[in-house]
């Protein structure tokens, strides 16, 4: 998918595919590999959703609080979230990721809007431990192979609201609700985020912008609750797609 949003001519492509005629084969039973496989860049921004803030003990920002993940971090829709030995504080952070179609600096406008080619669903795994060691988040976010996102882009043109879409979110662990809200609590949204992100580096195609999390995470609960290993965690995006992940354990080498 990233080597196809590259062209040129990707949205005409899509467009002028002819769903009778195209080989498909089953969703179910399929083995997603991260919705882009190998993103230049994947930036994220924390604390964008008001009641998440608010549940932080944080004020309202009044820029974008970005950080990073690499590439490694990435895994399927459907793969296992590692649960790494040196972590006791495995969160979870359901999350509308922007998916980049073109590529832009500085856009604006119009501009930002026709750089977004789409969204998927992504659950930032964070190890809260590793995470507040410094006031630099990094540490705690880009653990190998932690990071679900996927299964599906979908366009715009596909959604309530298109670039600015509004649309509930939720996640679930072993079937409980830990999160569930909507994006219209979004503090900066979407095309704000390509307009700011876009001013500092240049945003390739196939690039990923994590939006950021609503309430619920475990952290900020009281007592505080974390992933120890053989929990479903379900993430899931209203029109957008779903993400099912078991924990396991990773062993130290």
């Amino acid at each position: 998918l990233g080597a196809f949003l590259a062209r040129d001519d990707w949205a005409a492509e899509a467009a002028a595919v002819d769903a009778d005629a195209a080989t498909t084969y089953p969703a179910r039973g399929a083995d997603f590999a991260p919705v882009v496989p190998r993103p230049s860049k994947v930036v994220c921004v924390g604390l964008n959703y008001r009641n998440h803030i608010q549940e932080m003990g944080r004020d309202l920002p009044r820029h974008p609080t970005l950080f990073a993940k690499f590439a490694d971090s990435l895994i399927g829709a459907a793969d296992d979230i590692v649960l790494p030995p040196e972590t006791t504080a495995l969160d979870w952070e359901v999350e509308l990721a922007v998916v980049i179609g073109a590529p832009v600096r500085r856009a604006r406008g119009a501009a930002a809007e026709a750089a977004i080619a789409g969204f998927t669903v992504l659950n930032d795994i964070t190890c809260r431990d590793w995470q507040f060691r410094t006031r630099e988040w990094l540490q705690g976010k880009t653990w190998d192979s932690s990071t679900p996102v996927g299964p599906y882009l979908v366009t715009p043109d596909e959604l309530p609201g298109g670039v600015r879409p509004r649309l509930e979110v939720k996640l679930t662990v072993d079937g409980e609700v830990m999160q569930q809200d909507d994006t219209g609590d979004l503090l900066f949204d979407p095309v704000a985020l390509v307009e700011y992100v876009s001013t500092v580096v240049r945003l390739n195609p196939g690039d990923l912008i994590a939006t950021g999390t609503p309430g619920g995470v475990g952290h900020a609960r009281d007592p505080k609750r974390y992933l120890t290993g053989g929990e479903r965690v379900v993430t899931e995006i209203q029109g957008v797609g779903r993400l099912e992940n078991t924990v396991t354990e990773e062993e130290a080498s």
